[in-house]
Protein backbone atom coordinates (compact mmCIF):
# COMPACT_ATOMS: atom_id res chain seq x y z
CA UNK A 1 0.00 0.00 0.00
CA UNK A 2 1.13 3.48 -1.13
CA UNK A 3 -0.01 7.02 0.44
CA UNK A 4 0.05 10.47 -0.49
CA UNK A 5 0.68 13.71 2.17
CA UNK A 6 -0.30 16.45 1.19
CA UNK A 7 0.05 19.26 4.14
CA UNK A 8 -1.88 22.15 3.36
CA UNK A 9 -1.75 26.07 3.98
CA UNK A 10 -4.73 28.27 3.37
CA UNK A 11 -5.11 31.17 0.96
CA UNK A 12 -3.90 34.16 2.97
CA UNK A 13 -7.23 35.75 2.58
CA UNK A 14 -8.51 32.92 4.57
CA UNK A 15 -9.20 32.12 8.33
CA UNK A 16 -8.61 28.40 9.25
CA UNK A 17 -12.51 28.27 9.84
CA UNK A 18 -13.53 29.53 6.23
CA UNK A 19 -10.95 26.59 4.92
CA UNK A 20 -11.68 24.03 6.60
CA UNK A 21 -15.88 24.34 5.90
CA UNK A 22 -14.86 24.84 2.25
CA UNK A 23 -12.52 21.83 2.33
CA UNK A 24 -14.55 19.58 4.37
CA UNK A 25 -18.11 20.82 2.71
CA UNK A 26 -16.93 21.44 -0.76
CA UNK A 27 -13.91 19.79 -2.03
CA UNK A 28 -13.95 16.78 -0.01
CA UNK A 29 -17.45 15.19 -1.46
CA UNK A 30 -15.81 16.35 -5.29
CA UNK A 31 -12.65 14.30 -3.95
CA UNK A 32 -14.92 11.45 -2.78
CA UNK A 33 -17.21 10.99 -5.93
CA UNK A 34 -13.93 10.61 -8.05
CA UNK A 35 -12.77 7.89 -6.14
CA UNK A 36 -13.34 5.02 -8.37
CA UNK A 37 -11.72 6.99 -11.33
CA UNK A 38 -8.69 7.68 -8.96
CA UNK A 39 -8.67 3.83 -7.84
CA UNK A 40 -8.48 5.59 -4.53
CA UNK A 41 -8.12 2.91 -1.58
CA UNK A 42 -9.11 5.66 1.23
CA UNK A 43 -9.66 9.54 1.47
CA UNK A 44 -8.91 11.16 4.81
CA UNK A 45 -9.05 14.88 5.55
CA UNK A 46 -6.86 15.61 8.64
CA UNK A 47 -8.50 19.04 10.69
CA UNK A 48 -5.61 21.31 12.34
CA UNK A 49 -7.28 22.18 15.92
CA UNK A 50 -8.06 25.84 16.27
CA UNK A 51 -5.90 26.56 19.27
CA UNK A 52 -2.54 27.64 19.67
CA UNK A 53 -0.10 24.73 20.21
CA UNK A 54 3.43 25.55 18.63
CA UNK A 55 5.56 26.27 21.37
CA UNK A 56 3.32 24.24 23.81
CA UNK A 57 3.87 21.64 21.63
CA UNK A 58 7.52 21.88 20.70
CA UNK A 59 8.42 22.46 24.14
CA UNK A 60 11.88 21.12 24.53
CA UNK A 61 12.62 20.60 20.72
CA UNK A 62 12.81 24.61 20.64
CA UNK A 63 11.39 27.10 17.58
CA UNK A 64 9.61 24.88 15.29
CA UNK A 65 7.83 25.75 11.77
CA UNK A 66 4.16 27.05 11.89
CA UNK A 67 1.45 24.34 12.05
CA UNK A 68 -0.51 23.38 8.63
CA UNK A 69 -3.80 24.05 8.19
CA UNK A 70 -4.36 20.46 7.91
CA UNK A 71 -3.40 17.34 5.86
CA UNK A 72 -5.02 15.42 2.95
CA UNK A 73 -4.03 11.80 3.03
CA UNK A 74 -4.55 9.17 0.42
CA UNK A 75 -4.20 5.60 0.02
CA UNK A 76 -3.76 2.85 -3.37
CA UNK A 77 -2.79 -0.27 -3.28
CA UNK A 78 0.41 0.32 -5.23
CA UNK A 79 1.97 2.84 -7.21
CA UNK A 80 0.83 0.98 -10.53
CA UNK A 81 -2.87 1.70 -9.53
CA UNK A 82 -1.82 5.51 -9.23
CA UNK A 83 -0.17 5.64 -12.01
CA UNK A 84 -2.96 3.54 -14.03
CA UNK A 85 -5.39 6.38 -12.91
CA UNK A 86 -3.33 9.22 -13.72
CA UNK A 87 -2.38 8.42 -16.59
CA UNK A 88 -5.80 7.63 -18.63
CA UNK A 89 -7.58 10.45 -20.06
CA UNK A 90 -10.40 10.44 -17.51
CA UNK A 91 -8.23 10.22 -14.95
CA UNK A 92 -6.68 13.68 -15.92
CA UNK A 93 -9.45 15.55 -16.89
CA UNK A 94 -10.40 14.64 -13.11
CA UNK A 95 -6.83 15.60 -11.47
CA UNK A 96 -6.67 19.22 -13.16
CA UNK A 97 -10.42 19.19 -11.93
CA UNK A 98 -9.30 18.89 -8.71
CA UNK A 99 -6.28 21.37 -8.89
CA UNK A 100 -8.48 23.96 -10.06
CA UNK A 101 -10.88 23.78 -6.93
CA UNK A 102 -7.45 23.08 -4.65
CA UNK A 103 -6.45 26.98 -6.15
CA UNK A 104 -9.54 28.50 -4.47
CA UNK A 105 -9.00 27.91 -1.03
CA UNK A 106 -4.79 26.19 -0.30
CA UNK A 107 -1.84 28.65 -1.10
CA UNK A 108 -0.38 25.99 -3.66
CA UNK A 109 3.31 26.75 -3.84
CA UNK A 110 3.81 26.31 0.25
CA UNK A 111 1.80 23.48 0.32
CA UNK A 112 4.01 20.33 -0.22
CA UNK A 113 3.12 16.92 -0.95
CA UNK A 114 4.99 13.41 -1.54
CA UNK A 115 4.36 9.75 -2.06
CA UNK A 116 5.13 7.69 0.92
CA UNK A 117 5.07 4.43 2.69
CA UNK A 118 4.38 3.38 6.60
CA UNK A 119 5.60 1.70 9.07
CA UNK A 120 3.60 1.02 11.88
CA UNK A 121 4.94 0.26 15.04
CA UNK A 122 2.32 0.66 17.87
CA UNK A 123 -0.72 -0.51 16.05
CA UNK A 124 -4.09 -1.92 17.64
CA UNK A 125 -5.87 -4.36 15.63
CA UNK A 126 -8.15 -3.94 13.56
CA UNK A 127 -6.37 -0.37 12.27
CA UNK A 128 -9.87 1.17 13.07
CA UNK A 129 -8.83 4.02 15.31
CA UNK A 130 -10.18 7.68 13.75
CA UNK A 131 -9.85 10.98 16.10
CA UNK A 132 -13.66 12.28 14.80
CA UNK A 133 -15.50 15.56 16.25
CA UNK A 134 -17.34 13.32 18.47
CA UNK A 135 -14.72 11.00 20.33
CA UNK A 136 -12.00 12.02 22.62
CA UNK A 137 -8.79 10.95 20.55
CA UNK A 138 -6.70 13.73 19.12
CA UNK A 139 -3.94 12.74 16.21
CA UNK A 140 -0.69 14.59 16.69
CA UNK A 141 0.54 15.28 13.36
CA UNK A 142 4.54 15.61 13.19
CA UNK A 143 6.27 16.13 9.59
CA UNK A 144 10.31 16.37 10.30
CA UNK A 145 13.02 17.24 8.10
CA UNK A 146 15.88 15.26 8.73
CA UNK A 147 19.51 17.18 10.17
CA UNK A 148 21.76 18.07 6.67
CA UNK A 149 24.88 15.69 8.02
CA UNK A 150 22.46 12.90 7.36
CA UNK A 151 21.05 11.21 3.94
CA UNK A 152 17.57 10.82 3.75
CA UNK A 153 18.19 6.63 3.93
CA UNK A 154 20.69 7.07 6.97
CA UNK A 155 17.80 9.08 8.54
CA UNK A 156 14.96 7.05 7.80
CA UNK A 157 16.80 3.89 9.03
CA UNK A 158 17.85 5.46 12.92
CA UNK A 159 14.31 6.58 12.65
CA UNK A 160 12.40 3.23 11.78
CA UNK A 161 15.32 0.89 13.52
CA UNK A 162 16.23 2.82 16.49
CA UNK A 163 14.04 5.89 17.66
CA UNK A 164 10.84 3.37 16.67
CA UNK A 165 11.78 1.00 19.10
CA UNK A 166 12.23 3.74 22.11
CA UNK A 167 8.57 5.21 21.09
CA UNK A 168 7.34 1.69 21.13
CA UNK A 169 9.02 0.71 24.49
CA UNK A 170 7.20 3.83 26.45
CA UNK A 171 3.86 3.80 24.71
CA UNK A 172 1.92 2.50 27.36
CA UNK A 173 3.29 5.47 29.63
CA UNK A 174 2.67 7.48 27.21
CA UNK A 175 -0.74 6.92 26.68
CA UNK A 176 -0.22 6.57 22.85
CA UNK A 177 -2.61 4.20 21.45
CA UNK A 178 -1.12 4.57 17.95
CA UNK A 179 2.39 5.41 16.53
CA UNK A 180 2.45 5.15 12.47
CA UNK A 181 5.88 6.57 11.07
CA UNK A 182 5.35 7.47 7.11
CA UNK A 183 8.49 7.32 5.14
CA UNK A 184 8.68 9.61 1.86
CA UNK A 185 10.31 7.83 -1.28
CA UNK A 186 11.57 9.79 -3.69
CA UNK A 187 9.69 9.09 -7.19
CA UNK A 188 9.24 10.68 -10.15
CA UNK A 189 5.82 11.00 -9.46
CA UNK A 190 6.34 13.84 -6.66
CA UNK A 191 7.87 15.77 -9.40
CA UNK A 192 4.46 16.20 -11.66
CA UNK A 193 2.30 16.24 -9.19
CA UNK A 194 4.34 19.53 -7.66
CA UNK A 195 4.79 20.73 -11.34
CA UNK A 196 1.04 21.02 -11.66
CA UNK A 197 0.40 22.82 -8.49
CA UNK A 198 3.36 25.30 -8.18
CA UNK A 199 4.66 23.18 -5.58
CA UNK A 200 8.13 25.34 -4.04
CA UNK A 201 7.88 24.13 -0.81
CA UNK A 202 10.63 21.73 0.48
CA UNK A 203 9.07 17.71 1.11
CA UNK A 204 9.94 16.48 4.54
CA UNK A 205 11.52 13.44 5.57
CA UNK A 206 8.24 11.86 6.57
CA UNK A 207 5.97 12.14 9.23
CA UNK A 208 4.92 10.55 12.34
CA UNK A 209 1.42 9.99 13.46
CA UNK A 210 -0.02 9.14 16.79
CA UNK A 211 -3.71 8.82 18.62
CA UNK A 212 -4.19 10.07 22.13
CA UNK A 213 -7.21 10.21 24.46
CA UNK A 214 -7.52 14.31 25.12
CA UNK A 215 -6.86 13.72 28.67
CA UNK A 216 -3.69 11.29 28.49
CA UNK A 217 -2.33 14.72 27.51
CA UNK A 218 -3.68 16.74 30.43
CA UNK A 219 -0.87 17.82 32.94
CA UNK A 220 -2.72 15.48 35.25
CA UNK A 221 -1.59 12.36 33.51
CA UNK A 222 2.10 13.86 33.35
CA UNK A 223 3.51 10.80 35.84
CA UNK A 224 7.35 10.58 36.49
CA UNK A 225 6.91 7.37 34.02
CA UNK A 226 5.45 9.75 30.82
CA UNK A 227 7.61 13.10 31.84
CA UNK A 228 10.69 10.58 31.13
CA UNK A 229 9.73 9.09 28.14
CA UNK A 230 8.89 12.12 26.80
CA UNK A 231 12.25 13.73 27.84
CA UNK A 232 13.97 10.54 26.16
CA UNK A 233 11.89 10.98 23.13
CA UNK A 234 13.30 14.35 22.25
CA UNK A 235 17.04 13.00 23.15
CA UNK A 236 16.72 11.00 20.64
CA UNK A 237 15.28 13.07 17.77
CA UNK A 238 18.00 15.48 18.37
CA UNK A 239 19.43 12.93 16.31
CA UNK A 240 18.45 12.51 13.54
CA UNK A 241 15.61 15.54 13.66
CA UNK A 242 16.16 19.28 12.37
CA UNK A 243 13.47 20.82 14.73
CA UNK A 244 13.42 24.11 13.24
CA UNK A 245 12.73 22.62 9.63
CA UNK A 246 10.02 20.64 11.05
CA UNK A 247 6.90 21.21 12.42
CA UNK A 248 3.76 19.15 15.15
CA UNK A 249 0.32 20.40 15.89
CA UNK A 250 -2.89 18.36 16.79
CA UNK A 251 -5.58 17.56 14.69
CA UNK A 252 -8.93 15.56 13.94
CA UNK A 253 -9.82 13.44 11.19
CA UNK A 254 -13.05 13.04 8.72
CA UNK A 255 -13.06 9.79 6.81
CA UNK A 256 -14.59 10.67 3.06
CA UNK A 257 -13.23 6.92 1.28
CA UNK A 258 -12.17 4.39 3.42
CA UNK A 259 -12.48 0.59 1.06
CA UNK A 260 -10.06 -1.49 2.92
Amino acid sequence: MIRLTYLLRRKPDMSRAEFQKYWREVHGPLVASHAHTLNMLRYVQVHTLEEDQGEQLAGARGKMEEPYDGVAELWWNSREEVVDAHESERGQATARQLVEDEAKFIDLPNSPLWLAYEYPQVNPSPENLVATRLNSLVKLYFPLRHLTSLTLEEAQLYWRTAHGPLIRRNAEAGHIKRYIQVHRYEDELEGTLREVRGTIAESYTGHAELWFERTGMSAEAATPERVRGGQLAVEDESKFIDFARSSMWLAKEHVFVDYR
